[in-house]
C-alpha cells in the first residue's frame, strides 16, 4: 500500500461486504427482463449453467471441456523448468493450425520454489548473463519474465514451450501487438541496490516480446518512455498505434503512450494521463469515502490528456503528477484489451463495496493528434459489481470474438465472468480444485479455444467447446 503527504485527498485500497442486487447488467443476471426491456432468461446471456466436473477442478457449461496443458515444473524443450505464478497471456497465430501463446510470470527475485532455473537456480549458467535483463550478479536475478509454448488445435498437442525472456520481476499481465509481438509488464518498482545490493537495475517496466515458434530469448531492453511504474497490463490501438496503460494502484491513473514511431516502440515518445474534460482530478472509484460527485453508470464522458513528464520516475510518483495536473484516478486498473474500436479496462477494487469496475474507452477518430480536440475520446463506466456472488475483483480480461469481454476473478474461488455488450454479466466457469486466482485468460485467432492459468499450482488449461462467433 502506498502513502504520500503530496495528496491528502487520495484514498487507498477499502473493501466492504455484500451489498443488495439492484442496478443495471448485475441485476439482470440475477433478474432479467426488469431492467431494460430485456426478456432473455439468464442462460440465453451466456452458455447455460455450469456442471460439476468430476475431476474438481474447473465447473464449465454442457458441452464445454478443458485439457491441462502445462504445469510449473514441467522440463520445457530449452532444457529449463516452467515457471510458477503464470499469470497474463497473449495468443498468436501459427504455421498449420498451431497458436503460439506467450505467458508472463509473477515472480519475485527470492520466488526460487517456481524459479525457472532450479529450486536453487542451479541452471543459471546455462544461459549468458546478457539474456538477462537483471542477472542479480549471479546471486539472484529476476526470476518473472516470460515463456512461449506453441499449441496445436488440430491435433490438441502441446508441441513446444521455452523461456522466452529472463531477468524481470513480476511480470503481471501485459498486451499482444497488431505486429505479432507480447508486451510484458514489471507489477514492481523495485530499485537498483535492492535485495541487499544484489539487483543490478531499476524496475517498473514493459519489455516487448517477439511471438516465435523456434526458441529464442527476447532483448530484455526496457521501454523507457512509458515510464516506470507499478504496470499492470497494456492495450494497442491497431489504427493510431497508440498503447493504453493501466496502474495497479489503488489510486492510479490510466496512461497512454503515443509512439515516434507506430510500432517501434523503443524509439521513444510521449506519454500521457486520461482527465475526464473539465473535471479535475475526478474520481472514478465510487468508494464511500470518495470525494466529490459519484462517477454514473452506462455515461460517455468526454476526455483531455495531460502530459507526464520525467517518465523513469525514481520515486514512482507519476501517479502523483498526473493527478496534481488533473488525471482522473483509478482504483487498481487491471486487465485491458482492444476490441471494436473500443478498450475495456478492468479496476478491480473500484465501486461502491470495492468488488470491481470495467470502463470502456472509446477512442478519438483522431486519437492521438491536434484534431482529438474537436472530437475527443469517450469514458464510459460500463460495469460496477454490486453484488460479489457475481462479480468479485475482475483482473485480467479479453474481449471473446463474438464481443463479450470475459472477465478473469483475482479470488481463491474465481469465476470467469462474461459480459455482453449490453452490461449483462454470466458465469463461464468456476475454479473448484484450488484456492487460488485465475489470470491470463485468452482466445486463440482462431477462437476455438480459450486459454487460462490457474496461478497457484502453476497449471495452464485450453478450454473447448461451442463457443459462439
Amino acid at each position: 500500500m502506498d502513502s504520500t503527504n503530496k495528496d491528502t485527498r487520495r484514498k487507498f485500497i477499502k473493501t466492504s461486504g455484500m451489498a443488495t442486487l439492484g442496478f443495471m447488467g448485475l441485476y439482470q443476471f440475477i433478474n432479467p427482463g426488469s431492467v431494460m426491456g430485456s426478456t432473455a432468461a439468464p442462460a440465453a446471456l451466456g452458455y447455460g449453467p455450469l456442471k460439476k466436473d468430476p475431476a474438481g477442478i474447473l465447473n464449465l457449461p454442457e458441452g464445454f471441456s478443458y485439457k491441462i496443458l502445462t504445469k510449473k515444473g514441467d522440463k520445457m524443450d530449452d532444457g529449463f523448468y516452467l515457471p510458477g505464478a503464470s499469470d497474463g497471456m497473449g495468443a498468436f497465430q501459427g504455421k498449420n493450425g498451431r497458436t503460439i501463446v506467450v505467458r508472463n510470470h509473477e515472480l519475485s527475485p527470492d520466488s526460487l520454489e517456481n524459479s525457472g532455473f532450479g529450486k536453487n537456480n542451479e541452471l543459471l549458467d546455462k544461459l549468458s548473463s546478457k539474456d538477462f535483463y537483471d542477472f542479480g550478479k549471479g546471486l539472484l536475478p529476476g526470476l518473472g519474465g516470460t515463456s512461449t509454448f506453441v499449441y496445436n488445435e488440430n491435433t490438441g498437442e502441446l508441441e513446444k514451450q521455452y523461456i522466452s525472456l529472463a531477468g524481470t520481476v513480476r511480470n503481471c499481465a501485459g498486451g499482444i501487438t497488431p505486429w505479432g509481438s507480447w508486451l510484458t509488464c514489471e507489477e514492481s518498482t523495485l530499485k537498483k541496490g535492492g535485495y541487499e545490493g544484489r539487483l543490478e537495475k531499476d524496475h517498473g517496466f514493459v519489455f516487448e516480446v517477439p511471438a516465435s515458434e523456434k526458441i529464442q530469448r527476447a532483448k530484455p531492453l526496457p521501454i523507457k518512455a512509458m515510464g516506470r511504474f507499478n504496470h499492470e497490463a497494456v492495450a494497442v490501438d491497431p489504427a493510431s498505434g497508440v498503447v493504453y496503460l493501466t496502474e495497479d494502484r489503488g489510486d492510479g491513473i490510466f496512461y497512454r503512450y503515443i509512439p515516434n514511431s507506430p510500432g517501434k516502440l523503443l524509439k521513444g515518445g510521449k506519454l500521457q494521463a486520461l482527465a475526464i474534460l473539465g473535471e479535475k482530478s475526478r474520481d472514478t472509484r465510487n468508494w464511500e469515502d470518495s470525494e466529490g460527485p459519484e462517477f454514473p453508470l452506462m455515461k460517455s464522458h468526454d476526455v483531455t490528456w495531460i502530459d507526464i513528464e520525467n517518465v523513469e520516475s525514481p520515486e514512482d510518483d507519476l501517479r502523483f503528477q498526473g493527478f496534481d495536473k488533473g488525471a482522473a484516478v483509478f482504483a487498481r486498473g487491471e486487465g485491458i484489451w482492444y476490441g471494436d474500436k473500443e478498450v475495456y479496462f478492468a479496476c478491480t477494487n473500484g465501486g461502491k463495496i470495492g468488488a470491481g469496475q470495467v470502463f470502456r474507452y472509446t477512442p478519438s477518430v483522431d486519437e492521438g493528434t491536434a484534431a482529438e480536440k474537436n472530437n475527443p475520446g469517450k469514458l464510459t463506466l460500463f460495469v460496477e459489481s454490486v453484488d460479489r456472488e457475481i462479480l468479485k475483483n475482475c483482473d485480467n480480461l479479453a474481449v471473446a470474438p463474438w464481443g463479450d469481454v470475459i472477465l478473469v476473478e483475482d479470488h481463491k474461488h474465481p469465476f470467469l465472468v462474461g459480459v455482453n455488450p449490453k452490461g449483462e454479466l454470466y458465469h463461464l466457469a468456476e475454479n473448484v480444485g484450488y484456492e487460488s486466482e485465475m489470470a491470463g485468460g485468452v482466445f486463440s485467432p482462431s477462437g476455438k479455444t480459450y486459454f487460462v492459468n490457474i496461478q497457484g499450482p502453476g497449471i495452464t488449461l485450453a478450454i473447448t467447446g461451442p463457443w459462439k462467433t
